[in-house]
């Protein structure tokens, strides 16, 4: 049966964009299907993503090796994506984990960085003051501050970058979203929202939460999707100027399990701290319940929470408003991405976020687009396969 492309990369959010612009480097034939950002959130009827923000944090620093690894090979290909896309999406502002004096988590995250040749800062609680006067931190904490290397993205600028380099390597970009995908006469046929059916040699599913959706998948991915609730401090721009020294952070101590980001000026010109970490989980099972989420304003309990944590971490600045936006995080079984074919030879998987891989999204996309064309992804000093598991 004829085909309309060699390869199509389902989903053109951080890690479709980036599979779709490895492989048009390395081929042709390549099509990523995905729509763009919605202009009215609440009254779209479509899919979402969770790139439509100007802040993710940034950062070797791991306790994990894989994750350290996965964004170490990601954040030596930002420089390059920004030159030849033009799109400016990163600031090197350094990042400092936070943790209490004594436990592994400090440890493991300096452990790994060493195995990685990345310098680091280790802080005592003294030292943590003395660096980042403007944090009241909790007594008895300790600290791991990575400055070069690390600090901030925009996972909305990134992405439109990966989709134009994608675009200038000779990939087809169509602005739509996949409804049914399956096996028919050794080829893959995808069914788009708009009508259209598209055939290619192998499909590559990388719709992030809504990757659990009917009709995508042989069988679906063993996936969670939780809600999250992410805050928007708004800060005057005297309070940016003071806080310029700001590094991305994460903290982890009782009762607080967060990462904050420095001012950043948002599309509508005014200067907002970034807060997550959602005390609680909320499932969200199905593709219905995902559009309905992402249509709100996240839950009034967890802007409550991390409004609290704020004004205790950063307690010299003035608010000028509190705001909140919904977002998804998806955990797999393994605690990785899952990245490798389904029961169908036509069929693969790149998804499962666990809440950290915007950093790392460049070297996902990239052993996606190995996978496809490989047939599977070499070693290359990850200590996990990647293997998919399904339900």
């Amino acid at each position: 049966m004829a085909v309309d492309f060699k390869y199509i990369v389902v989903g053109r959010g951080l890690m479709g964009a980036a599979a779709a612009r490895h492989l048009a480097r390395q081929t042709d034939g390549v099509a990523v299907i995905g729509p763009d950002e919605p202009d009215d959130r609440k009254a779209h009827q479509g899919v979402f993503a969770s790139h439509y923000d100007e802040g993710r944090i940034t950062r070797t620093i791991d306790p994990d090796r894989n994750w350290a690894l996965l964004a170490n090979r990601s954040i030596d290909r930002y420089g390059e994506i920004a030159r030849d896309s033009g799109i400016d999406f990163y600031r090197e502002v350094g990042c400092v984990v936070v943790a209490p004096t004594g436990g592994d988590y400090i440890e493991k995250t300096r452990r790994a960085a060493i195995s990685l040749d990345v310098e680091t800062s280790l802080l005592d609680e003294a030292g943590l003051k003395a660096a980042f006067p403007f944090f009241a931190f909790p007594d008895g904490g300790a600290g791991v501050f990575e400055a070069r290397g690390a600090g901030h993205i925009s996972p909305r600028k990134l992405v439109r970058a990966q989709s134009l380099l994608a675009e200038k390597a000779g990939a087809t970009v169509i602005r739509d979203h996949v409804v049914s995908i399956r096996s028919e006469g050794g080829s893959a046929a995808v069914e788009t929202a708009g009508g259209r059916t598209y055939r290619s040699e192998k499909v590559l599913l990388a719709a992030g939460g809504f990757s659990i959706a009917k009709n995508l998948l042989p069988r679906p991915v063993a996936m969670t999707v939780y809600a999250r609730t992410v805050t928007l401090v708004e800060v005057s721009e005297a309070d940016a100027v003071h806080l310029a020294a700001m590094p991305s952070l994460i903290l982890r101590a009782p009762g607080i399990d967060i990462y904050l980001l420095p001012p950043i000026r948002y599309p509508d010109g005014k200067f907002y701290l970034k807060i997550g970490g959602d005390p609680d989980d909320l499932v969200l099972s199905d593709d219905a319940e995902m559009r309905a989420w992402f249509k709100t304003e996240g839950r009034d309990t967890v802007r409550a929470h991390l409004k609290r944590i704020v004004e205790g971490l950063v307690p010299n600045i003035v608010p000028l408003s509190i705001s909140t936006a919904a977002c998804v995080v998806s955990h797999t079984e393994s605690g990785y991405p899952m990245i490798g074919y389904t029961s169908s030879p036509e069929i693969a998987v790149l998804t499962g976020c666990a809440g950290t891989s915007a950093k790392s999204s460049d070297e996902i996309g990239r052993l996606g687009a190995e996978l496809l064309l490989s047939g599977g992804i070499s070693e290359e000093g990850y200590s996990t396969e990647f293997t998919p598991q399904f339900r």
